[in-house]
Order: structure tokens, then sequence, then C-alpha cells
């Protein structure tokens, strides 16, 4: 599918840009499952400032979408109309420490945050070597892993806005819930801090090894895949509920049910997004069918299919 081309009325309404808008940017190489289609535009903004001035010069008849790494995504394959905004490293993705504290920007990667934090000797953030996401993804998702989350660390975050105005976010104004934050959807993160606790590096390091160790033998990180499909119902685990539903290695089309961990959906190598999407909903249908328990997405789906 191919969308009308707006990046020219797009440059000619702001000429101070110093971001890339690209049109009809296939997204699929963009996302761990390897699949979608394209934006009708790609925006990488080259700093805070940068996209503060997009979104303040920005039509509201065009959607804003952002995307990180793809890690937790589903793009669909007619692709995502209006604007599609990726924070890259350059501009995004530095990382600091000073005292108990690390500071990152929203492109940063989760296990960069806890390498950071472990060469500072700041123990409490060894968890984020676990989410293979970033740092923006990990604000609005409130991403956690191995029996802590994002709330239990953040600080403040900063984000701006779709008029381009700069906001600043404490712990409590996030509104964290499990696996989401209340903030408007609209805002979009640029950066964060966190607090730990000053430990031994040792204790540090050998944390992030049982993270990891717990990564590669229960996961199936190795595969064109987009983590925890469906999040934990109350006093349940999802795994648990799909395995009873007998969806274990359950397929449709290019997409499969892992054999490895039942939380997570992969591409075998020939998925289109809709197989990935159909697979979830028939593994939704029959757990419900199952035990009476309807799981919630926790991957992102965003974009329409094909006409």
């Amino acid at each position: 599918m191919t969308f009308p081309d707006v990046t020219p009325e797009l440059k000619a309404a702001m000429p101070g840009l110093r971001g890339r808008l690209l049109a009809n940017q296939s997204l699929a190489e963009l996302t761990w499952f390897r699949v979608g289609g394209p934006a009708q535009v790609l925006f990488t903004p080259a700093d805070e400032d940068d996209l503060a001035y997009f979104l303040s010069h920005l039509s509201n008849d065009l959607a804003v979408h952002v995307v990180g790494v793809g890690s937790n995504l589903i793009v669909r394959d007619g692709g995502i109309p209006g604007v599609v905004i990726r924070l890259g490293p350059r501009g995004f993705g530095e990382t600091g420490s000073e005292g108990d504290v690390v500071s990152a920007g929203a492109a940063a990667l989760d296990k960069r945050v806890a390498e950071t934090a472990a060469a500072a000797n700041i123990g409490g953030l060894e968890f984020y070597s676990g989410i293979p996401g970033t740092v923006g993804g990990a604000l609005r998702m409130n991403a956690g892993a191995n029996g802590a989350e994002t709330r239990d660390v953040l600080i403040e975050a900063v984000g701006i806005g779709r008029d381009g105005k700069r906001h600043t976010f404490g712990n409590a104004d996030m509104k964290f819930v499990y696996r989401s934050s209340g903030v408007d959807p609209s805002i979009i993160f640029t950066s964060a801090r966190f607090r730990g606790t000053i430990t031994a590096p040792d204790a540090i390091r050998a944390r992030m090894s049982e993270v990891q160790t717990h990564r590669e033998t229960a996961q199936p990180i190795r595969e064109k895949t987009g983590g925890s499909t469906f999040r934990n119902p109350p006093g349940h685990s999802a795994w648990q509920l799909i395995d009873a539903a007998g969806c274990r290695g359950l397929r449709v089309g290019g997409a499969q049910v892992s054999e490895m961990h039942c939380n997570f959906l992969i591409n075998t190598g020939a998925a289109t997004g809709h197989d990935i999407e159909i697979l979830g909903e028939t593994v939704r249908a029959r757990v419900k069918e199952n035990s009476g328990i309807e799981l919630h997405w926790e991957i992102k789906r965003i974009g329409i299919e094909p006409s």
C-alpha cells in the first residue's frame, strides 16, 4: 500500500526542521517481528528541540504514532497513515549517572540503563537488563521484569506534548498501573531519571547475570518475536492459561505460539502482521473458552489492514 506523499508540504511548513522526513517508509525492518506495512511519514527528529518544533507546526489532521526499537509492537500490513516518530540514539540515546541517579534519553535501550547503573555501582536497576526495549517504552508501559518495574525506580520523566510544549512528570504524575501509565497518550517521552541504591559491584553483576540467564533459558530471544504477548491477569500467569488451553505450538500462517514460552508469539519466517494478530486473537478466544479468563494484549498493535 502507498499513501499520498505529504512530505513536501511538511518541509515547506517547517523550514527550520533539522530531522529526517521519509515518505512511505517500510516499518517491517524496524520491528522485532519483521512484519508490517509502511508509515505514510517517518520522522526522526535531531533532538528534543527539533521534536518540539515539528509537533508545534504539525497539523492536527495528521495522526501521530511513536515507535522505539519495535520490540513490543505489531505493525499491521496496511501500514500507518499519518506520522510515525522514531527517536534515534543520536539526540535521545545518551545515559549518565550521578550519585545514585541514572539519567537516560528515551531512545536508550533499557539494557544500557542497567549497564550505566552497574558501572556506577548503582543497584536496583538490574531488571532493565532483561527488557528488550527503550526507556520511552518503559515509561509508557511501566515496563518490568523479575519482580521489579519502572514505577519502583523512576524519579521523573520529560515529554513533549502535541503542541510542542515540554512537560515534566514526577513518579506520581505518571499514574502507573500494571504495564501501563496514565499520562496523556499524545505526550512523547524524551528522557527520564531513575534512582537506585549504591551497591557492591559483585552483587549487581550477579543479579544481572541471573536476569540474563533467565531470559536465555526461558524465552525465545533468538526468534522473531515481540516479547510477552499478553498481560498476566490478576492471580494468574498468562503462559499457564495459554498452555492449559492447548495453544502451545499453535500456528496461523507463518505465526506460531512459542514452544519454549507460551506467552511469546514468533514469526517462523513468512508471517504477516495479520497472521500474528489473528493467532493472538485465537489464543485469547481459546483461553476465554477454557478458563473464563480474558487475556489483554501487552503488545501494542498499530496501523490498518490492507483494503
